[in-house]
């Protein structure tokens, strides 16, 4: 595994150099925006169960390569968002890498603009979010974070929306580390859909209706499905995927 991954990482490299038109923009964590995109429906308004898969480039250089991935639950009546993540820096004090909080779930990534994966909304999206929450507890790499190829942020989304394939998520190829399946060789898609081929994250293949055929060659993603073209660094060409439209509150009959 050892020799796979320093070969990835040079391979990484070459490509990163040969990349020369891709710029970073530097940010203080402690300053830079966390505010929401609008994307996220307000629980004050919007009472129906709503569940949202997001990413966002993460920062400094691993932001060329990569993105953060986050899954976002309200249930029926919630006054609040939760949201699910991985952050590998809290296992230097925790026993955890898995981060439950209340947050905007559209929130900026420390500067960056999250991107909406999936969404559900209405009747049957709180029995998804019981499966949803049930996937968390499970999640058997949460004492466990490496940046490539996995388990990281993205290995544990991935292992949510396999749980859950009525989210019908399409994780871009920047999403890297969603094909890891530790000591596994096979299993659904990302999506929960199809089949996916994997050796340790770093060479395999994947195919389905939401994926259609991705290639994952030293931990980097090409494919082509019905959401566009999708490369590294790049992650998809294609239109974004769009929210649905909010629910309108029941019109209140008014008697003269």
């Amino acid at each position: 595994m050892k020799f796979f991954r320093n070969l990835a990482y040079g391979f990484c490299a070459a490509l990163l150099v040969g990349a020369g038109g891709a710029t970073v923009t530097a940010q203080d964590w402690r300053t830079a925006s966390r505010e929401p995109a609008g994307l996220a429906p307000d629980p004050a308004v919007v009472t129906e169960a709503v569940v949202q898969v997001y990413g966002a480039r993460t920062r400094g250089v691993k932001g060329i390569f990569g993105v953060h991935t986050w899954v976002a639950v309200k249930p029926t009546g919630a006054p609040d968002w939760t949201v699910y993540e991985v952050m590998g820096w809290r296992l230097r004090w925790s026993d955890t890498a898995v981060v439950a909080r209340n947050r905007a779930p559209d929130g900026h990534w420390y500067g960056s603009a999250p991107e909406l994966y999936a969404e559900k909304r209405g009747a049957g999206v709180d029995e998804l979010i019981e499966r949803i929450e049930k996937a968390v507890e499970e999640y058997p790499y949460a004492k466990e974070y490496t940046l490539f190829p996995g388990p990281n942020s993205n290995t544990f989304t991935a292992w949510i929306t396999r749980a859950v394939p009525e989210l019908g998520a399409d994780l871009p190829a920047t999403a890297i580390g969603k094909d890891y399946l530790g000591a596994s060789v096979f299993a659904s898609a990302p999506s929960g859909r199809g089949f996916q081929l994997s050796l340790l994250g770093l060479l395999g293949i994947a195919a389905s209706g939401v994926e259609g055929i991705e290639l994952n060659l030293l931990g980097l993603n090409f494919g082509v499905s019905g959401s566009g073209v999708k490369l590294p660094f790049v992650g998809r060409l294609g239109p974004a995927f769009k929210a649905s439209v909010a629910a309108e509150p029941a019109a209140v009959a008014v008697r003269p």
